[in-house]
């Protein structure tokens, strides 16, 4: 739950709030050179707006919420709109998109919720623009800036050559009635190709590059000299014919942009009822790192024009119309709290405690710091506005710090001199970044050396996750992994939440464990620097773990893509008396691993990266094969990659595999490839 604010509270935030925004609308609009991304100004916006609702006696009129847009640069000639050009109100997910059709539905007769339809368009992130013209004839070309007053870029937007100079009316007047001005709204947008070109072009000269396609949208169409604009590859969409030739839906308008000679986007599409708009929006979403734009939603308007218009505005956007954005991957929130957590390897990570905020689809109320060192480069208290980032399943982190929306009473944060666990004094090795506590007896490192060893990618074992471990660790029933595989159903039945059937179910797993594959158990015994495929390394080489015992360190410094420190770490595991005692007991505990199978030769020296999801195999599955084969994994794209395979809804990978060159294969040319003779 967010922290409830006085009224004096409320006030000063609002305000420090309405002074940040407003210094982000001067980086974005006047000056094309954002500070933060677009989801994190969205997130302090909603924040703004969601305190105005609780404290409306501290709305002012210069407040971002009362109006649209930045106002517009001296450079350009000021244009009046005859028509606001608004802004949207936006949906984050289906209940809050559900709500808005609630909303609209108690303004409306019961025939009119019979008929309700829509229609939805991709929403451009791009230069929202008015082109007006005369007798079929480009007049001018104008930006949104306040809603109001725009700036006149007209001779800019005639290098645009997707933008036609002259209309194609000559079919349209035998069936429509054509005014003398039409005007037509859209969006100016650069391509992510054309984004990439222009960037490279820009540190070539030993210019400054543009932060997203965007803002170079913007940069480009704003340049006083309409040649360079013309260099820029700019394009535009339709997506509102304002002039009434007698249409009466808006996807009627559509078609009728489209045959005036003005693109719109192909993906648009009529939508009988809200569920298929959502349905809509779950398929662009997979589509949307592949599309050759950049979006960040989807724009939901009511299909007849009658209704659109009688429901009115409310603020300064069209009730008739809702942005369904994405998740973001960036948003604001407050740091409550920093606390020190110790990992298995006794490194202390300080991880910051943040209000709750929805963060790329999901709720997140804590981020790592990783080190102090980052802290003071991020400069982060307790108490600070932050913006956090999370993409894909990365563990969230904190990006930036808003220092202008500190109220005085943020605190400094320190390393603490001892570990929060045991209370040994904790250690910074010479040249590291990361502090350690020394204590090999730690109770959290022993914990989450635990969490680890029980781990998916380790032992995998089934109704053993941390709560178990915990309370296994509570009741002293185990002090060493190898104990979990002399546990008895009746060790478990008297504890707390276990029952006949759940300790029988719990301890069939542990015994179904004890046979493990060879590489599986090199990476659940947890050797610093030793991951999934170094530990396929090692077990493919040696073949069982007697002979790793065995090697010296100068056989594990000449195995290929196993550099010194990794090589040392692991020579230096296997020469403790601890690390040897704990394997000889699982061993004696019936723990037995499973030789690697032999090694095909067919895909030798090859390496594979996988991005999307497979439909025939899990991911682990494939990796499998490549190393049955003699191939290797990796987890990044680079020019020694050998192949990139990509299954559904592929990420960043597959993007850059294409800019580097990288040949790509789908799933069905990979199962080809990995085909048993």
């Amino acid at each position: 739950m967010k922290t409830k604010l006085t009224k004096s509270e409320a006030k000063r935030r609002i305000e420090k709030l309405r002074d940040e925004i407003q210094h982000h609308d001067y980086l974005y609009y006047v000056l094309d050179k954002p500070g933060i991304s677009d989801a994190a100004y969205d997130s302090l916006k909603r924040e703004l707006i969601e305190l105005e609702k609780q404290f409306p006696e501290f709305i002012t009129p210069d407040s971002p919420t009362q109006r649209v847009g930045g106002p517009p640069l001296e450079k350009f000639r000021k244009v009046k709109h005859k028509i606001p050009m608004l802004t949207l109100q936006d949906a984050m997910d289906k209940k809050e998109l559900a709500d808005w059709q609630e909303r609209i539905k108690k303004l409306m007769t019961l025939s009119e919720i019979e008929k309700l339809d829509y229609f939805a368009e991709l929403k451009m992130d791009g230069l929202a623009t008015s082109l007006i013209y005369k007798d079929g004839i480009l007049f001018r070309a104008a930006t949104r800036g306040d809603g109001f007053t725009g700036e006149d870029i007209t001779q800019n937007v005639k290098t645009i050559r997707c933008i036609p100079l002259k209309l194609r009316l000559k079919d349209l007047s035998k069936k429509y009635k054509i005014p003398r001005e039409i005007e037509i709204r859209g969006e100016i947008y650069m391509s992510k190709r054309a984004f990439k070109e222009l960037n490279k072009e820009q540190k070539k000269k030993g210019q400054s590059t543009f932060a997203n396609p965007r803002n170079a949208a913007a940069g480009s169409v704003r340049q006083l000299n309409p040649k360079i604009t013309a260099r820029r590859k700019l394009e535009f969409f339709g997506y509102q014919l304002v002039t009434n030739l007698g249409q009466k839906t808006h996807q009627e308008s559509h078609r009728l942009i489209r045959l005036l000679g003005i693109p719109e986007n192909p993906f648009n599409r009529y939508c009988q009822h809200l569920e298929e708009a959502v349905r809509l929006h779950q398929k662009i979403s997979k589509k949307r790192d592949k599309l050759a734009y950049e979006i960040d939603g989807i724009v939901i308007n009511v299909n007849n024009d009658n209704l659109y218009n009688s429901l009115g505005i409310v603020g300064k956007a069209p009730r008739g119309a809702i942005a369904y954005k994405f998740p973001g991957t960036e948003a604001t929130t407050k740091v409550k709290e920093i606390i020190v957590q110790v990992g298995r390897t006794g490194k202390l990570t300080p991880v910051a405690i943040l209000e709750p905020v929805r963060v790329g689809g999901v709720t997140i109320s804590r981020a790592t710091l990783h080190n102090a060192d980052e802290i003071e480069r991020l400069g982060v208290k307790i108490g600070d506005t932050v913006i956090v980032q999370r993409a894909g399943d990365v563990i969230p982190d904190i990006v930036k710090v808003l220092p202008e929306l500190r109220t005085g009473k943020e605190k400094n944060f320190k390393m603490p001199p001892r570990c929060p666990s045991c209370g040994t004094k904790i250690i910074r090795k010479s040249g590291g970044v990361d502090y350690y506590c020394p204590n090999k007896r730690c109770f959290a490192t022993i914990r989450r050396y635990f969490y680890h060893f029980v781990s998916k990618k380790a032992l995998d074992i089934e109704y053993l996750g941390p709560q178990i471990i915990d309370q296994l660790l509570n009741e002293g029933l185990i002090k060493s992994p190898a104990d979990i595989f002399l546990l008895k159903k009746g060790d478990l039945v008297p504890l707390e939440r276990f029952a006949e059937k759940s300790a029988k179910n719990l301890i069939e797993a542990i015994e179904k464990a004890k046979n493990i594959p060879l590489a599986k158990f090199i990476f659940t015994l947890g050797i610093r620097h030793v991951g999934e495929e170094t530990a396929n390394i090692l077990a493919n080489t040696f073949g069982s773990i007697e002979n790793l015992k065995k090697a010296t360190l100068e056989q594990f410094e000449r195995i290929p893509d196993i550099g010194g420190i990794v090589a040392k770490s692991i020579y230096d595991f296997f020469r403790k008396k601890t690390n040897c005692k704990l394997i000889n007991d699982l061993l004696k505990a019936g723990v037995k691993t499973i030789a690697p199978p032999k090694i095909e030769t067919r895909l030798k020296g090859k390496i594979f990266v996988f991005t999307g999801t497979l439909k025939t195999m899990t991911r682990d599955g494939a990796k499998d094969k490549i190393r049955l084969s003699g191939g290797n994994i990796s987890s990044s794209v680079s020019k020694e990659i050998d192949f990139v395979v990509v299954g559904e809804s592929p990420g960043l990978k597959y993007e850059k595999a294409k800019k580097l060159g990288v040949k790509i294969i789908s799933e069905k040319e990979f199962l080809k490839m990995i085909k048993s003779k």
